[in-house]
């Protein structure tokens, strides 16, 4: 196996995931970035997303975030983020409707209509249905 390091996923639900891997690729809000063993120490927000696991020499593990924060200190990742699903937990079903929900607010032409928190519910449904596919 390759270089090591530990990460841990955190979501407002409690601790997602925890488990050494040899590196993550995480959506940074000024782009995705990689983080192997012996990555400088920074501190990123993440968006709205994939993150890639890579677990062993073969073995990836695709998951969907929400958006939040990315901390690497002393060969160890955490994420601290709003959402995180995995791809094969990912309900596809459920995720084609909160698109098409998000789409018909987008689409209204009423004055309630919060856009941002429309547009944010449409980027997250496309997210999981890609992340989905990613399997």
């Amino acid at each position: 196996m390759a270089a090591e390091l530990e990460i841990e996923i955190v979501t407002p639900f409690g601790k997602t995931y925890e488990k050494t891997i040899v590196s993550c690729t995480v959506p940074g809000a000024l782009g995705q970035f990689q983080v192997l063993k012996d990555h400088a120490d920074m501190l990123s927000a993440v968006d709205i997303g994939q993150v890639r696991l890579q677990e062993g020499d073969t073995t990836e593990k695709v998951l969907a975030t929400g958006g939040g924060f990315c901390e690497v200190k002393n060969n160890k990742v955490r994420l601290i983020v709003e959402s995180a699903e995995f791809a094969e937990a990912i309900d596809v079903e459920r995720a084609k409707k909160a698109k098409e929900r998000a789409e018909k607010r987008l689409a209204s032409e009423e004055d309630d209509v919060d856009i941002v928190r429309a547009k944010s519910a449409l980027l997250r449904a496309l997210n999981r249905l890609k992340t989905a596919q990613a399997l």
